[in-house]
């Protein structure tokens, strides 16, 4: 706002919002006009690439394919779950050490595609991470989220009716990530007549909604509009919110009393001599790991994200081990007879 300000002056503009936050946020700012995404996004279509028969637009948190046939407009649109769009990119990004560029020069290289949900990032991620453990490259799990997303945007919003014609491709997962585009092109099997990027693709939704301007809209300043929106603006949310689960000081009091007493007794590994015991839990994610004394005081624990390798990240902890066995007379751990002290 202040760039616009400095550049064009102090213009009469008439905000029009959209989107899934647009509600909220037009009723906090002097009630501005609010418009449907698919009505902003298929006046900006008309304007700007006419011929397109279908739309498909990834959100950050929602995805949508809009057909367009005869002068009829037919939305379709995901559920409560955001699987398959922009921010189950970011989450699958982080699991291989990476973000949502990252993922995409990555893909750019791949060799093999790996079949992964995107339904949900918990499926996903089940999929993904045996993949990890078992030397799967970061180009080959790029390309397959991506081609994840494709398969879910298709199967779960198209249900089966063909997309077909110019396919114009809008939002910023498709402006940005030119693989994940180019996973729906060779999916959809599209030359490139019919497949359709135009410019400015991510900005499509702001441009329907400010084409849908009318002169009965509420009319501001664009320094008007830049104080009341660096002033504290208090958004009405539409869902009541839960009191506290503890009201009561003296309640929470209790509370916290009787669950303290509640803990393992620790110990001091460096000042311990004597018999102990190992314990490791190398799960698929993380890698858990405790020494115990002989009367059951913990000595020392160590819990972390494996990051896809969970045979070397517990060398790490056991080089602190050898660091504390250089300073005790004896530290033995009970293991089979046929491999002796640890």
């Amino acid at each position: 706002m202040p760039k616009a300000s400095n550049e064009l002056g102090d213009l009469s503009v008439s905000p029009v919002i959209t989107g899934s936050g647009g509600l909220t946020l037009a009723k906090s700012i002097w009630r501005f006009r609010l418009r449907r995404e698919v009505i902003a996004v298929s006046t900006a279509l008309t304007h700007y690439a006419p011929q397109t028969d279908v739309a498909i637009e990834l959100g950050g948190e929602d995805a949508k394919i809009i057909y367009f046939e005869g002068g009829n407009v037919e939305q379709r649109m995901n559920g409560i779950c955001a699987g398959g769009t922009g921010s189950f990119i970011d989450q699958m990004a982080s699991l291989i050490q990476t973000d949502a560029s990252g993922l995409n020069e990555y893909a750019k290289n791949y060799k093999a595609i790996y079949p992964i949900a995107a339904r949900c990032g918990v499926f996903a991620k089940t999929d993904i991470q045996p993949l990890i453990n078992e030397g799967a490259t970061r180009e080959d799990l790029s390309a397959s989220i991506f081609q994840a997303v494709v398969n879910q945007t298709i199967s779960g919003l198209a249900c089966g009716k063909p997309i077909r014609g110019h396919v114009a491709f809008l939002g910023g997962s498709s402006a940005f990530f030119i693989e994940l585009k180019a996973a729906f092109i060779r999916t959809l099997n599209l030359d490139d007549e019919h497949a359709i990027t135009p410019e400015n693709s991510h900005l499509f939704a702001a441009i329907g909604s400010a084409l849908n301007y009318k002169k009965e809209d509420v009319e501001t300043t664009l320094g008007s509009l830049q104080q009341r929106l660096s002033t504290g603006i208090k958004l009405e949310f539409e869902v009541a919110r839960l009191g506290r689960c503890l009201p009561a000081r003296k309640i929470t009091m209790l509370f916290t009393s009787r669950h303290g007493n509640n803990h393992v007794e620790t110990g001091d590994l460096k000042n311990y001599s004597g018999n102990c015991y190992l314990g490791i839990d190398a799960g698929s994610t993380t890698t858990k790991i405790a020494l115990v004394s002989e009367d059951g005081k913990l000595l020392y624990s160590f819990y972390d994200n494996n990051n896809g390798s969970p045979l070397q990240l517990p060398s790490v902890p056991f080089r602190k081990f050898t660091v504390c066995f250089r300073r005790v007379r004896t530290l033995y751990t009970p293991a089979p007879p046929d491999t002796g002290k640890l």
